[in-house]
């Protein structure tokens, strides 16, 4: 455990994640975003009560803190969640440059409870070719007009 870990943090993922489960709303997974020592968001997964396989509770706590914090970037933030979070939660961890995640559960304990995820990171490493899901480029040099937009944009703003 790190020196700045908050086991309180963690105690309140674990206790969200299984109230989660209790009232039906979704999956046992749920994570609070803290800044500076002060939780700015927690949210459980709602992947089946809202029907949206991304509403994972990683993925929902990001979105509330950005909005909650008004920005896009929750640098200078930690994430505490019950579970090691999946490959989708933690690219959405990437995105948002959260500083340092906590993890209660790791994947290996996810898959004995049914959440397997280890078969997305199989196919992450093979070529889009040998995938199970079929990808097929199409018109990526008109596709380019989107970037080269955005390349020439005087009014965007970088992330």
């Amino acid at each position: 455990m790190s020196a700045s870990a908050n086991p309180e943090f963690m105690q309140r993922a674990i206790r969200l994640a299984c109230e989660n489960v209790r009232s039906g709303n979704g999956g046992p997974f749920a994570a609070l975003i803290v800044k500076d020592g002060v939780v700015v968001a927690e949210a459980a997964n709602s992947v089946t009560s809202t029907n949206d396989p991304t509403a994972h509770g990683e993925v929902n706590a990001i979105r509330q803190a950005c909005k909650t914090l008004g920005t896009f970037t929750l640098q200078g933030c930690e994430m505490y969640s019950s579970c090691e979070p999946c490959p989708m939660c933690l690219a959405a961890i990437y995105w948002a440059r959260i500083e340092t995640v906590y993890f209660g559960c790791d994947c290996e304990d996810a898959a004995r409870a049914g959440f397997d995820d280890s078969f997305l990171y199989k196919e992450l490493r093979l070529p889009r070719s040998e995938r199970m899901l079929k990808t097929v480029q199409l018109m990526p040099t008109e596709a380019w007009e989107s970037f080269q937009t955005w390349i020439d944009a005087e009014n965007k703003v970088d992330y």
